[in-house]
């Protein structure tokens, strides 16, 4: 998508969807974070999925669509917002260097990505195992 058209999406419903999933989702994790709670626990478990669901209902959990809210474009997106990637540098090899907030950051994304990925594999293969509830 170019940029004009990505401005002319900006306020569009869909996007205002969009950003309030990736909103909500960061207050997740941020709350998750000064709790010093996993997000694999409810109640932010319960709250992500919640967020995963109404993800997949908007269509953008698919590749090629106008806005990404898969793991990676979400992942993206708090990355950009946190400026973790500024912060890293070089990569991987400069973790050690980050400040223990940036790291804590960086490791709840992490462990965001696996279970959205999780569940969005879980998600896709469900009319395999369950015929009869497509029906």
């Amino acid at each position: 998508m170019t940029s004009s058209q990505h401005e002319k999406q900006a306020n569009s419903p869909a996007a205002q969807v969009v950003q309030d999933v990736v909103n909500r989702i960061a207050e997740i994790l941020t709350a998750s974070l000064q709790h010093n709670q996993p997000i694999e626990l409810d109640p932010h478990r319960h709250q992500l999925f919640e967020l995963f669901v109404m993800a997949e209902a908007t269509g953008f959990l698919e590749e090629g669509q106008a806005f990404d809210l898969s793991c990676d474009g979400v992942a993206r997106e708090l990355a950009a917002r946190w400026d973790l990637a500024r912060k890293m540098g070089g990569g991987a090899a400069q973790l050690a260097s980050l400040p223990p907030d940036q790291l804590a950051r960086l490791r709840i994304i992490w462990s965001f990505m696996r279970i959205w990925m999780e569940w969005t594999y879980a998600w896709k293969r469900w009319p395999e195992f369950h015929p009869a509830a497509g029906k």
